[in-house]
């Protein structure tokens, strides 16, 4: 049997995959690839890091760990927001757009991992 973790992060790397190349259709301009890309490797670390850490303390307190996991993600939005947009020059809507919707579509993904 293989690691919860691992099996997430397989899953959700084919998922950020998937949808952030159905992204490069929907939100086209200058920059919009290379936002999406970073964007996509942002989620995918942070996830990754988030779900390790839910399931880690899940023996101990289950909502704990998703509240601390909800909290990462939500300040990892807002940094980068500032470093993407400010200090990195990306495209705003296309970084911001998809790194919400990595970050949701893959949170959805969590319980059918957590149960395991």
């Amino acid at each position: 049997m293989t690691h919860p973790v691992a099996r997430y992060a397989f899953a959700i790397l084919a998922l950020i995959g998937l949808v952030a190349w159905l992204l490069t259709f929907a939100l086209s301009g200058p920059g919009a690839m290379s936002a999406i890309g970073l964007s996509a490797a942002v989620a995918a670390i942070v996830q990754i890091a988030a779900f390790a850490m839910t399931k880690s303390m899940m023996t101990r307190n289950v909502m704990a760990g998703w509240g601390a996991g909800s909290l990462v993600r939500f300040l990892t939005l807002f940094v980068y927001g500032l470093l993407a947009v400010k200090v990195l020059g990306l495209a705003p809507v296309p970084a911001l757009i998809s790194l919400v919707l990595f970050f949701f579509l893959s949170t959805l993904l969590e319980p059918l991992f957590l149960r395991r």
